[in-house]
């Protein structure tokens, strides 16, 4: 059944262990760091339950009759991932914002895995059962799931073995029950969600057929014996009015430490394989890019509309070289709505017998778009102008001395007064200029692998056949070089 903001706010008062700048929180709901994030994510359930959105966030099952969040479902069709899509849009233009790590990123992940069942029957039949067994569970119960990925890793020149065993996330011992673990591993929103798909980083097993570290399992965010070590978080170090986005949109990323974790057997989906672990690793993002991608079209629009109201205020839009840079923002925007809209085009069956969108460009538009954004940030900037770093804030404005001649300085016209300026100037040095604004930038690059593994999910799923046979036909060349 769907939940409301207030069951998924009771449902993460479980008595999680959770401490963020020096302290140890007692209520992640309403906490100052995390209330706003909480928050964000509750509206994303109450939105299911409204009129207005409710066709949108949700729909109605075949098999039991009840509602169930658009986000998990299984894609079997391109309108389901047209749904999908709109579902995405809804929240953004809801909230006034992006946020990233809400779920629908990551459920994806299961669905890799759902794939590869025939992997995973090859260790024991149960660990396929298990995951289709918590994807019903995340689509019944409308769980807001994540993913750890990241570990510490320590001395990467030196094998896990060689070094402190807890440097990557392994299993020390088995029981009746389940397997415990002990390690961490780094996650974002894991502080205030419910469940993660925990599994390792490593891509290289070399000859290994069986380790310790190859263990992919689903935990409870709440389990006895995982502590949540938080960032210090952006919202409430300064005032809202002057970092509207660090205020509300800061997602808080997690040290999980798992101090001998019990993972239950119907929890644990492939243990001491490393073909599995490998396979996992190969298509983690096979359908979690998308919604990830599409976020950044959001960031896009975030930088076109701050660098135009820009423009336009300051009577610079007409200009050649400002039109040619606001071009050159939608061209970033439009190259990744392009990508996203080709690949459901284009979508292709799964191993798995499910609607996956088209990888290769799916992968190439991820890489445009995460690769592009720190340059498209630099361009926004540009078009925005120095004085998003010099002016004052919102104090100074409201002083009644000094606020006379900012509001004398600061009104460009008749439209534009002083407060519309100094707001636009603030929000456009959040998004670009302040400590956030760098923060997001390492995420997005980041956030589902580093660039070379962007690069190298794209030299698997790009097709090179067919650029290859056009060459050897151009070229007149024998058939003995498509052997080569």
């Amino acid at each position: 059944m769907l939940r409301t903001g207030q069951d998924y706010r009771e449902s993460i008062r479980d008595g999680r262990q959770v401490w963020i700048n020096g302290e140890k929180v007692k209520d992640v709901t309403s906490h100052p760091a995390f209330k706003p994030i909480v928050d964000i994510r509750a509206r994303m359930y109450d939105m299911a339950h409204e009129p207005k959105y409710r066709d949108i966030m949700s729909y109605v099952d075949s098999g039991t009759n009840e509602p169930n969040c658009t986000a998990h479902k299984l894609p079997f069709t391109q309108d389901d991932w047209h749904a999908k899509r709109r579902a995405v849009d809804a929240v953004m233009n809801d909230i006034g914002g992006v946020v990233i790590r809400v779920g629908d990123e990551t459920i994806g992940e299961m669905w890799s895995l759902y794939d590869g069942r025939d992997v995973l029957n090859e260790v024991d039949p149960q660990f396929a059962k298990n995951i289709e067994h918590h994807i019903n569970k995340a689509i019944r119960n409308d769980v807001f799931h994540v993913s750890a990925n990241t570990d510490p890793k320590g001395d990467r020149s030196k094998r896990p073995q060689d070094q402190d065993p807890d440097m990557l996330l392994h299993v020390v011992k088995e029981t009746d029950k389940g397997i415990v673990v002990r390690g961490a591993k780094y996650e974002t929103a894991a502080a205030y969600a419910n469940q993660a798909f925990v599994k390792p980083t490593i891509a290289n097993w070399g000859d290994d057929k069986l380790s310790d570290y190859a263990v992919g399992f689903i935990c409870e965010m709440g389990v006895s014996g995982l502590k949540h070590i938080c960032r210090t978080g952006f919202a409430g170090r300064a005032p809202a009015i002057d970092y509207p986005l660090a205020n509300k949109f800061d997602e808080v990323d997690t040290l999980l430490v798992f101090d001998d974790v019990l993972v239950p057997w119907e929890n644990v989906l492939f243990y001491r394989h490393t073909k599995a672990a490998a396979y996992i690793r190969s298509c983690l993002h096979r359908y979690s890019a998308f919604p990830f991608v599409q976020r950044i079209i959001f960031v896009a629009d975030m930088l076109i509309g701050a660098a135009l109201h820009n423009a336009r205020q300051t009577g610079l839009e007409k200009q050649q070289a400002v039109q040619e840079k606001l071009a050159e923002l939608a061209c970033y925007r439009e190259t990744i709505n392009a990508h996203l809209t080709a690949a459901i085009a284009t979508a292709e069956k799964s191993p798995g017998g499910l609607l996956m969108p088209n990888q290769s460009l799916l992968y190439t538009g991820r890489v445009q778009a995460c690769s592009r954004l720190p340059a498209m940030m630099h361009l926004a900037r540009e078009l925005c102008g120095g004085q998003i770093c010099v002016t004052p804030d919102s104090s100074m404005f409201a002083e009644a001395e000094a606020g006379k001649w900012l509001k004398k300085f600061y009104t460009v016209n008749e439209n534009w007064e002083a407060e519309d300026r100094r707001r636009l100037l603030a929000f456009a040095r959040d998004l670009i200029n302040s400590d956030y604004a760098g923060h997001r930038v390492t995420f997005e690059l980041f956030a589902q692998s580093p660039p070379f593994a962007h690069l190298n999910a794209v030299y698997r799923n790009f097709d090179w056949k067919k650029p290859l046979e056009f060459v050897k036909k151009a070229a007149g060349l024998s058939d003995r070089v498509m052997k080569s």
